[in-house]
């Protein structure tokens, strides 16, 4: 229980992000309905800050846009377990559940990114077969790399020479 009261701070702060680059949410009507969800989980008592946050911790991580989609997606999904088993009849559970339902689709792309490394965490790299495949493939993701580090470098000197400093 202590996880999900102080998980609630986090969904607070993944209301208001979206809030900002989605105009749908109607941030204080959101914010009345946690508080509300706060007050029921009793989320004010001081063992909610035991350990430290759970997620928000984690979002410091996660700087650029995209990434934070991939980090964000699993935490809705967290947020929405939690509801699971939560009393829906209230209407402020109802509506925050709902809402994020709707970001939840809207992530859709972190959660399939999120299970692509998944995957390759799964991977097991002392298989043979495996490894045949990853020697076939490492010429094609060497050069994938060199891609990516190549526009980087375009898009720093770029901007170097735009700057008369």
């Amino acid at each position: 229980m202590t996880c999900q009261t102080y998980s609630l701070f986090i969904l607070s702060v993944i209301m208001i992000y979206f809030g900002r680059f989605g105009n749908s949410l109607n941030l204080t009507q959101l914010q009345n309905d946690i508080d509300q969800l706060k007050a029921e989980f009793k989320a004010n008592h001081s063992d909610v800050a035991d350990g430290g946050s759970i997620f928000t911790g984690k979002l410091i991580n996660w700087t650029e846009r995209n990434e934070k989609r991939i980090i964000l997606s699993q935490i809705v999904s967290k947020y929405l377990e939690m509801f699971k088993n939560t009393d829906v009849s209230k209407a402020y559970i109802r509506h925050i559940s709902e809402e994020l339902h709707t970001l939840n689709e809207s992530l859709h792309d972190g959660s399939k990114k999120m299970e692509d490394l998944m995957d390759l965490t799964k991977l097991q790299m002392s298989d043979l077969k495996i490894q045949r495949k990853a020697a076939n493939e490492l010429f094609s993701v060497l050069q994938k790399l060199r891609e990516t580090s190549s526009s980087l470098k375009r898009k720093r000197s770029q901007s170097q020479r735009r700057c008369k400093c």
